[in-house]
């Protein structure tokens, strides 16, 4: 009996465990609702999916694969005024990147042109959808609010062959451009407005992206979207909140056009993150402005735009895993973001040294003309990674900020008279220094004592300082792009005319930087530790062999902390 009573505990605690939607499914299948689950990702092509989309595209993939059930992909394209071939390869570029397969089942809406019409033709046969002359303004005027009924169409009681008849004109582009739509047949007083015969076709005489000119009537994205899940076996069709109010009409068309498996609709709460900018008409403004250089711009929170800062799929499943699942809208901090690329790089990624705003320090005592090869860890946290050779020779450059000529306390770095270690090499001694016509100093001179050797075992003395620094003669050069929040977090997103409140420093650029020789073979999308300075990747559009480019994906430390139960 205890152990039975055990059972029964742990079986309760896996229950609470799951997040609202698995308990749906695991009803759904227990009560024969369906046998297999199937899940989808609709994206409609009208630019580049951003980091809120991958919590829908991970949420559904994730669901298929825990159910052992499919994962379809999807166009919305039914809308060809915003949409482009160019949004289609990147959504299907993203999605692929983010882990998500769906193996052979790449669908279009537009795919499904013919069986959309035909089942508008059956609910004018039933008498559930009809012709109106009414225009736009006049159909927004006869809706009613929310407090008041709408009232009903002049044209609401046309025949079915009447109907029939226009419907066939329509389709036959017979009409201008909004002339005429096709309206479901619902009811006029219903409290939900979406319910008040809503528009189901209209006349758009433009050519797509996938269908040419065959079509001049496209089907509205609330009629369209239940079809398509119905016509692809969809069992679960998860969206966002704003759906919510959406699903009587999706139950609606699904039941009058009579499928045998009608599809579930399920509402979650969106991602919100805070102080970024996701709004198509911003970052479109943005591109043509020049602020930013297109839509995978490395500020931004595109999926394509974190990819080529240099942020892992592991990582934005390990964000999404954070945020949860739930039915409460909420904002996450953009941090807990950065928490996770760095979860994610800190054990995997070696950690190289490179000098972003190099001065020169020759070690006086050492041969001019020797280059040795030090070995240095990869990785101190993960010894898996194995050693480097790193060449040292008697000209180095370290960071400008390494060396004061006069440090204020608790300066443990290069100043006259102090020693410190170089990183994996020799205790070094600041013997004096040389300054140009403006005072900048141009050179460091030191001695170095050749018993200091790291890994030597040399215990004569401690200093409390180590820098890192590169060794001239072998030295890479690239340009390094460092990376604030394109938005002033201090003002928040917008101004009060509605324009952005851009962060005029987002954006510093080093050209010359010196770095670890070993770093000159690095390809586009490489990641490494760059020591003291945080986690760098090559830039897949501008970097090239003969002018290496890296973007910092994120700084070392961070002010964040995990929430307790690992939940924002």
């Amino acid at each position: 009996m205890e152990l039975e009573r055990g059972a029964e505990r742990e079986a309760e605690k896996e229950t609470v465990s799951k997040n609202f939607i698995e308990q749906i499914i695991e009803k759904d299948l227990a009560e024969g609702h369906c046998k297999t689950v199937c899940t989808r990702f609709p994206p409609e092509p009208n630019g580049y999916l951003h980091i809120g989309h991958a919590k829908s595209i991970l949420l559904n993939y994730g669901l298929a694969k825990e159910y052992g059930g499919k994962f379809n992909l999807r166009f919305d394209d039914t809308n060809p005024t915003k949409e482009k071939t160019e949004f289609v390869e990147s959504i299907k570029a993203d999605v692929a990147w983010l882990g998500a397969d769906w193996e052979d089942r790449l669908f279009f809406a537009s795919d499904y042109f013919e069986q959309m019409y035909e089942a508008a033709v059956k609910l004018i046969k039933k008498g559930k959808a009809f012709v109106c002359d009414l225009s736009a303004d006049e159909i927004r005027e006869y809706r009613g609010t929310l407090t008041e009924p709408g009232r009903e169409s002049p044209y609401r009681n046309r025949s079915v062959e009447e109907n029939l008849e226009l419907f066939e004109n329509m389709k036959n582009g017979v009409y201008e451009d909004g002339s005429k739509v096709l309206r479901a047949k619902i009811d006029m007083a219903s409290p939900n407005i979406n319910m008040r015969d809503p528009v189901i076709y209209r006349v758009a005489h433009m050519s797509h992206h996938n269908t040419g000119d065959k079509w001049c009537i496209y089907p509205m994205y609330d009629f369209a979207h239940p079809i398509e899940d119905a016509i692809e076996g969809v069992t679960h069709s998860i969206c966002t909140l704003e759906f919510e109010d959406h699903r009587p009409l999706y139950d609606w068309v699904v039941r009058e056009v009579e499928y045998e498996q009608p599809p579930k609709q399920i509402e979650f709460a969106k991602l919100y993150l805070t102080n970024v900018v996701t709004g198509k008409r911003y970052i479109k403004k943005l591109v043509e402005d020049g602020i930013v250089d297109g839509w995978d711009d490395p500020r931004l929170v595109s999926i394509a735009a974190l990819r080529r800062r240099g942020f892992t799929p592991e990582s934005i499943q390990k964000f999404v895993e954070l945020c949860g699942i739930s039915k409460s809208n909420s904002s996450v901090d953009y941090a807990m973001l950065e928490y996770c690329i760095r979860e994610d790089l800190k054990l995997k990624r070696p950690r190289m040294m490179a000098v972003l705003d190099p001065v020169k320090l020759i070690i006086d005592n050492y041969p001019e003309d020797q280059i040795e090869y030090l070995d240095v860890e990869m990785n101190l946290e993960n010894p898996e990674l194995g050693m480097r050779k790193v060449p040292f020779g008697r000209e180095l450059y370290i960071e400008r900020d390494d060396f004061m000529e006069e440090p204020p306390k608790k300066y443990f770095r290069l100043f006259p008279g102090n020693e410190v270690r170089l990183m994996g090499a020799y205790f070094v001694k600041c013997v004096g220094f040389e300054k140009d016509a403006e005072g900048n100093v141009t050179e460091i001179h030191c001695t170095y004592d050749p018993e200091t050797k790291c890994g030597s075992g040399f215990t004569g003395r401690k200093v409390k300082g180590t820098i890192h620094w590169v060794a001239a003669k072998t030295a890479a050069r690239a340009e390094v792009r460092l990376y604030e929040n394109i938005i002033d977090e201090e003002k928040g997103v917008y101004n009060e005319d509605g324009s952005l409140n851009l962060n005029p420093n987002s954006l510093t650029v080093r050209k010359d930087c010196l770095l670890e020789p070993a770093l000159a073979d690095a390809k586009a999308y490489d990641s490494f530790q760059f020591v003291r300075q945080g986690f760098f990747c090559v830039d897949a559009k501008d970097s090239c062999p003969d002018a290496l480019v890296f973007n910092r994906i994120v700084s070392l430390k961070s002010s964040f902390k995990l929430p307790q139960n690992g939940n924002s």
